[in-house]
């Protein structure tokens, strides 16, 4: 998967204004944006996903265009076929499972989920090992059961890219683990290319093959993972020491 951001945004409030300025590529399947909060990776998937619109600039998945200011392109969040997982996991509070992850491959003037929608739905909660909780609203669920589910509805469309803003951040450590090793699989299993946001040393090590680096709204770096991937830890641990020690000092999750 080639993935190539080249945009600029400012964003202006009364008290400060942010400039975000991103420019990266990547070749590979597991891309990981790493740095501190505020310093612009949220926005800039934001705008791969078509939820934020550049100023300037140009964004490419495969070989197609999304945005590219020069030439007036911009495709609609709906027709990018990129998926998106957010951080707190945007479930409808009002809805069930099944109709949260049918959500998406609802027409707006469907009452209720057509028999052929439903058949995919069956199939992916089956596949998330989630069936059982079918009937059950968010609020019913524990952290992992609400990632899974969100997980499933950002899939169900079958997208050519997948975003995830600090996908293990509400969990604890134990669970964060299992879901690494979740997530990995689910990758390999629906062939779909991941860029994962986080500001957690042992993410980079499980999904970066290639690894950005974010500071103060622009890329610091942009480099491929090592042939002795310990060096990915000391890099990043290096880079958030101050702030972030204790993440630092974490078991090594597998890789």
């Amino acid at each position: 998967m080639k993935l190539a951001v080249d945009i600029r945004k400012t964003l202006r409030s009364r008290a400060r204004e942010f400039q975000l300025h991103a420019t990266f590529a990547s070749a590979d399947d597991l891309t990981v944006i790493f740095g501190p909060s505020g310093s612009g990776k949220s926005l800039t998937i934001q705008s791969i996903a078509g939820l934020v619109g550049p100023d300037y600039g140009r964004i490419e998945v495969g070989d197609q265009p999304l945005f590219d200011h020069a030439t007036g392109v911009n495709l609609p969040a709906r027709h990018r076929r990129v998926g998106y997982l957010f951080q707190d996991y945007a479930l409808f509070p009002h809805l069930t499972v099944r109709e949260n992850i049918a959500y998406p491959l609802k027409k707006p003037w469907q009452w209720g989920i057509p028999a052929a929608i439903r058949a995919e739905v069956e199939e992916i909660m089956a596949t998330f090992e989630i069936a059982p909780l079918a009937g059950n609203r968010p609020h019913e669920l524990s952290g992992g059961q609400k990632q899974r589910v969100a997980l499933a509805r950002a899939l169900i469309r079958k997208p050519s890219l997948l975003l995830l803003d600090e996908p293990f951040s509400a969990l604890d450590a134990t669970l964060r683990q299992r879901m690494r090793l979740e997530l990995l699989e689910l990758r390999e299993r629906f062939g779909v290319p991941l860029v994962v946001i986080t500001h957690d040393p042992a993410d980079v090590e499980v999904f970066g093959d290639t690894l950005v680096i974010f500071e103060q709204g622009r890329v610091a770096e942009v480099s491929r993972r090592p042939a002795n991937s310990g060096g990915w830890r000391q890099k990043v641990c290096h880079l958030s020491r101050r702030k972030e020690q204790s993440r630092c000092r974490e078991t090594p999750a597998a890789g």
